[in-house]
């Protein structure tokens, strides 16, 4: 009878949160977890010092490798990347993890291998049992020093990732900071992980080295295996394992389309932002660290919309001083030459920094105390950045936004000890721009609703959709079990972006929007319908946006937006936008966004 052959496995598509842009299709190298078989034996009471003496080297080295990973990171990637790294370096150092550890070689008479992984275990058990995101993530730490140290004393001075001889694409349960910033661009193609998010290491590093990556996936481990050909959508957040014939052609020619467009883009990215009609529209770059200036003004951008400046935190392995801070936010007006720059005060909380300070992490961090509210309650934390930015404020044109502000009330505190901070400086002779304009981040709805009366008290509003959408729709965007329901198409959402600029317009206040839909071209035209002047956007997507623009005149943007104005449902508005974006610019790869 003849044997049956085993049948192929079938196409699996998985989704997940997209954190840096492209298309990749290559072979899988699924990294996993890769537990360490820790030798245990017991020791005579004369090899006690002999094993001391090997932990001590083992940490000596791990340490030694650490300061060149992140010596090697601070060049190729900056210095605020390069400080996910501190933490390694206290962690190897803590005496209150070490003293554990020689203690056990000394009281049990174990070899340091097994003092070793068990006092990591206790640490790593620790923050996992926290059950928060943060907490997962410093977990995720202490599991990579672990290998690190196991690994000087096992004699494993190679991982796996270092000996890859082909271009894959890393399928992992999670990647740890070292692993991420320490792979081969040439090699390493496209990265996809169960775990992380916006905000985690992988996803930071993977922007700023420009690999595409989606994270979140939840069980693409479990679907892909070693040599599986994948395809990484990291303009989507679709992962494909082994795409069908169908698929595969479909990804590859909008893999030959998008280098074609992006070769037309960047002849783009020279011209003016302005329509057909002559209206010019003021195109901004979102960034985290000083460095990104350089490519806002390599992709025509006209200057910086959103500072996000709590990477400054995020990315540090303590509190970054008021001098740490003011060389950063200088560096970066330095970069910007006379441009301007509209730099968000500390956007803490939530999934971020605050939770893993805190005694007792909040149930509900995302409507607990983050951004301006977290502020306002570490005032000694807040007149340090404020400081740091009036500091920088004497070297270029620099806006001041304050983020999440539900209540009038909120604001006048901000300003108040803003206003203190100014006295202060004046009386100690420090030069800062008595003229910097403060303004609001528009992300909840009871600001949105609440426009008119923030108008007289602001010189600037900048509609943040990411979080607008979230708290309008009560949806977390970085869930995929609700993805679906998360979307700027939404009429209650377009309701009340028109609203705020609306009340910017009778207050004469300027009106800027910078979440993400700001960087759909699917959005564009209605954006500017809507009255919209200045977007502020990731950087690669700037040429983008600015073809769309100049193929446009305002009488058709507004035209537009008053059709879907009269829409109830995102479908709606969704094909109606798409339809007019087929129609201006066929080729244009935003008519694919939100299908």
């Amino acid at each position: 009878m003849p044997q049956s052959q085993p049948q192929p496995k079938p196409m699996q598509t998985v989704k997940g949160i997209p954190v840096s842009p492209g298309i990749v299709i290559a072979r899988a190298f699924v990294l996993g977890e890769a537990e360490t078989h820790v030798p245990h034996r017991e020791i005579e009471e004369r090899e006690i010092e002999t094993e001391l003496v090997r932990l001590a080297g083992a940490l000596r080295d791990a340490s030694a490798d650490l300061v060149l990973l992140r010596d090697r990171t601070e060049q190729q990637l900056g210095r605020e990347a390069a400080k996910i790294f501190g933490f390694h370096l206290g962690l190897v150092q803590d005496p209150s993890l070490l003293g554990p550890m020689r203690e056990r070689i000394r009281r049990d008479r174990v070899n340091a291998e097994v003092a070793v992984a068990d006092c990591f275990k206790k640490v790593t058990d620790q923050f996992k049992a926290i059950g928060n995101e943060v907490f997962r993530q410093k977990a995720n730490d202490v599991l990579d020093l672990e290998r690190r140290v196991l690994g000087k004393l096992m004699g494993e001075n190679e991982s796996r990732l270092s000996a890859l001889s082909e271009p894959v694409i890393i399928i992992a349960h999670e990647l740890t900071p070292s692993q991420t910033a320490g792979m081969d661009r040439k090699k390493i193609l496209g990265i996809a992980t169960d775990l992380g998010g916006r905000t985690s290491h992988t996803s930071i590093v993977a922007r700023a080295i420009e690999i595409p990556c989606v994270v979140g996936c939840q069980r693409v481990m479990q679907r892909a295996e070693d040599g599986d050909l994948v395809i990484v959508d990291g303009d989507t957040g679709v992962v494909v394992v082994r795409p069908d014939a169908r698929t595969l052609e479909e990804y590859r020619s909008q893999q030959d389309r998008f280098s074609h467009y992006r070769a037309i883009l960047r002849e783009t990215a020279r011209l003016e932002a302005v329509t057909k009609d002559g209206t010019r529209i003021k195109l901004l770059g979102n960034i985290e660290f000083p460095h990104e200036v350089e490519n806002v003004l390599a992709n025509g951008g006209d200057g910086v919309g959103l500072y996000r400046t709590e990477f400054l935190y995020l990315t540090n392995d303590h509190e970054p001083s008021e001098d740490e801070q003011y060389r950063a936010y200088r560096h970066t007006l330095e970069l910007l030459a006379g441009r301007p720059c509209t730099i968000r005060t500390l956007d803490l909380g939530a999934d971020k920094y605050t939770q893993q300070r805190a005694h007792e992490p909040e149930r509900n961090p995302f409507l607990g105390l983050r951004s301006i509210r977290y502020c306002l309650a570490h005032r000694e934390m807040f007149k340090t950045q404020l400081r740091a930015i009036l500091r920088a404020s004497a070297h270029g044109p620099m806006k001041v936004m304050f983020p999440l502000v539900s209540t009038v009330m909120e604001l006048r505190q901000a300003k108040m000890i803003l206003n203190d901070v100014c006295e202060e400086l004046e009386e100690e002779g420090i030069a800062f721009d008595r003229g910097i304009q403060t303004g609001i981040m528009v992300e909840v709805p009871s600001a949105a609703l609440l426009a008119r009366a923030f108008a007289q008290e602001c010189s600037f509003f900048s509609i943040g959709t990411n979080d607008l959408i979230q708290y309008t729709l009560a949806v977390d965007r970085g869930n995929e079990r609700v993805a679906n329901l998360y979307t700027g198409a939404s009429p209650a959402v377009l309701y009340l972006v028109k609203q705020v600029v609306r009340a910017g317009r009778r207050a004469e206040i300027d009106v800027s929007l910078c979440g993400e839909i700001a960087g759909e071209a699917i959005y564009t035209m209605l954006l500017i319908g809507l009255g919209l002047r200045t977007l502020s956007l990731v950087p690669s997507q700037i040429p983008l946006i600015k073809r769309g623009i100049r193929s446009v005149d305002i009488h058709q943007c507004e035209e537009l937006a008053r059709r879907v104005g009269s829409f109830d449902s995102e479908r709606q508005v969704l094909t109606t936008l798409r339809d007019e974006l087929r129609k201006v610019d066929p080729d244009s790869f935003g008519g694919w966004i939100a299908e």
